[in-house]
């Protein structure tokens, strides 16, 4: 007789999928096993990439697999009685599925999942799951064939990979500078405190694989000849944080982190979890690793660096989460095989964090040398609403913004450099032609401000002086020679802040100088925001010929602006006007214009 094997259902329950209401569908799927409607076996996974359509629900029958989206708690039921009962897909909630007609297939077609190649498809709490999917296979190795710590560091250098933190520095001649230095102890650290969009990729990998994390980080500890491992992870990922720490416990149990690793004495290795208070600038290394001796979070000078005084002057390697994510994989695979994506200078795959006006927002990872367009328009499927794409902020808070006219440059280090921006840890910011590039530059460097740790005069002030221009422009009261004033300042906090947060902060409006100038000079000169965010340089009037003197704009205006019997056409007064724009969205009639 057939042994019959039940339909499997995993629900993604990364902190997206959470946020969009998985935890509800997972206990509504319990709820009606329970109660003996269907008959299938649960399971958890974490977020595959796919944000915009969580939450995710995956059926497995036999040889079959559906992923359904928007499988909120009110849909499962009868999605489940179609699909295992009646034996239909239904059609109009499938994202992907086994015979490649979802939805949403183009998502992944134009991924190369190496960082990413477990997220989604396991659970992260199952060691055994991890291990099924080759976990731990690369340090095993190592440390059984005894390779000599050069020949993984060469490794690591062959395949090109540099790191993915946003420095780009070439990750094996990182790691032999550490090995070259003199100490008995020495540390590894993973950065996962990265505070811009991009640390969503750092905080999904983690809760999706953290043994690929663990492993990484062990393969580094053996090439430089550490026996220690600290994972900086900020407070505000509770999820990630705890799985980690599952993760651990479990490498532990089986042998996998302590002494005597896979029975040979001259390899131990441990790992433990330091959370942060979340300060952007402390990922930056020596702030970071200022941070975990209990210090307040502030960059040094260096020399020297890290790598021959690093935590507790002691010599140390920081990478960060999708670099470390990348090593066993590089080890198991070959230097060439990871070589063979990317670019000359660029090898390998990049993760990003898609988000702001695009339809598709969530992780893609992609090789290296894919241009702005490809990303934007068939992983991230467009611009929402079908608005026209305007430009793409890549880098963080303190990268920079690349206008449409350059969406074919080549996602690599140096051409993404030669245009202003940086690669950063992996946030795109995507804008339409709705978005005010003074305003947004406003946004990012409030941010920046905000997170100054004030070592730095420059920093420190600067970027406020600047802040105070910027708000002046967006205000009408702009002056004559305030670009001026701002490329000034830039160059002079770029050129005197110490750490990467203050060389990096000018970066948003120096490029949205670069690439919009004329917003700027509209803004000043003209007192117009052509793109009709900056509510100052706003005027509201009534069209006579759409008015149709339905008196709703004039009861809606919180100041009594706007006069008019019923029935007549209305007039706004412009001394009393302030430009909340309530009249204009409450129209029916299209009557209110805005200039």
């Amino acid at each position: 007789m057939d042994t019959i094997v039940k339909p499997k259902i995993v629900v993604g329950l990364g902190s997206c999928g959470i946020a969009a209401g998985a935890s509800k569908t997972y206990h509504k799927l319990e709820t009606l096993r329970s109660a003996g409607l269907f008959d299938f076996e649960l399971a958890k996974t974490s977020c595959v990439g796919m944000c915009y359509k969580e939450p995710l629900v995956e059926i497995h029958e036999k040889d079959q697999w559906v992923i359904y989206g928007d499988m909120t708690e009110d849909k499962v039921e009868e999605v489940l009685r179609q699909h295992l009962e009646m034996k239909t897909v239904v059609e109009t909630m499938v994202v992907s599925q086994q015979s490649g007609l979802g939805a949403e297939d183009a998502f992944f077609e134009g991924q190369v999942r190496i960082a990413l190649r477990n997220c989604g498809h396991i659970d992260p709490e199952s060691l055994e799951e991890a291990e099924s999917k080759g976990a731990y296979q690369a340090i095993r190795s190592i440390v059984s064939e005894q390779l000599s710590a050069e020949t993984v560091i060469k490794t690591v250098l062959d395949s090109g990979l540099r790191g993915r933190g946003g420095g780009g520095f070439p990750t094996g001649l990182k790691w032999r500078f550490a090995a070259q230095s003199e100490g008995a102890e020495k540390f590894i650290i993973c950065n996962a405190d990265e505070g811009d969009p991009g640390a969503f990729m750092d905080r999904s990998l983690l809760e999706g694989d953290p043994h690929a994390v663990l492993e990484g980080m062990m393969i580094g500890g053996y090439a430089i000849g550490a026996s220690t491992g600290v994972i900086y992870c900020r407070a505000e990922y509770p999820l990630a944080i705890k799985r980690l720490n599952i993760a651990i416990h479990q490498a532990r149990e089986k042998g996998y982190l302590g002494k005597n690793i896979f029975g040979h004495s001259s390899f131990g290795f441990d790992i433990y979890v330091k959370e942060g208070a979340g300060a952007f600038v402390c990922g930056e290394e020596t702030a970071l690793i200022a941070s975990i001796e209990g210090q307040r979070g502030m960059p040094r000078k260096r020399p020297p660096f890290p790598a021959v005084s690093g935590l507790w002057q002691k010599p140390t390697n920081i990478n960060n989460v999708e670099t470390w994510a990348n090593i066993p994989w590089i080890i198991n695979h070959g230097a060439g095989a990871y070589a063979a994506y990317g670019t000359e200078k660029s090898k390998g795959t990049k993760v990003f964090a898609l988000t702001g006006k695009i339809k598709n927002g969530g992780l893609v990872e992609v090789p290296m040398g894919i241009t702005i367009n490809e990303i934007i328009f068939k992983l991230g499927g467009g611009i929402q609403n079908n608005k026209k794409f305007k430009a793409v902020q890549l880098g963080g808070p303190s990268g920079g913004c690349i206008p449409a006219s350059l969406g074919e440059t080549a996602v690599d280090y140096d051409s993404v450099n030669a245009t202003g921006a940086i690669m950063g840890s992996g946030g795109m910011v995507v804008m339409d032609e709705s978005t005010c590039m003074i305003d947004l530059a406003k946004f990012f460097l409030h941010f920046t401000q905000d997170e100054s740790c004030g070592k730095c005069t420059f920093c420190r002030i600067g970027t406020k002086r600047m802040l105070e221009i910027l708000e002046r422009i967006t205000d009408g009261k702009g002056q004559s020679d305030d670009i001026e004033k701002l490329e000034t300042l830039a160059h002079q906090i770029k050129n005197n802040s110490l750490c990467g947060l203050g060389q990096t902060a000018p970066n948003p409006v120096l490029t949205t100088l670069k690439y919009f100038r004329h917003e700027y000079e509209a803004h000043i000169h003209e007192k117009k925001c052509t793109a009709k965010v900056c509510k100052p340089l706003l005027h509201y009037h009534i069209d006579p010929e759409h008015c149709t003197g339905c008196t709703v704009c004039g009861k809606k205006c919180p100041v009594n602006a706007i006069d008019g019997d019923r029935k007549k056409v209305h007039v706004i007064n412009q001394d009393m006007c302030i430009q909340c724009g309530e009249c204009f969205t409450v129209c029916k009639f299209d009557a209110v214009v805005v200039e």
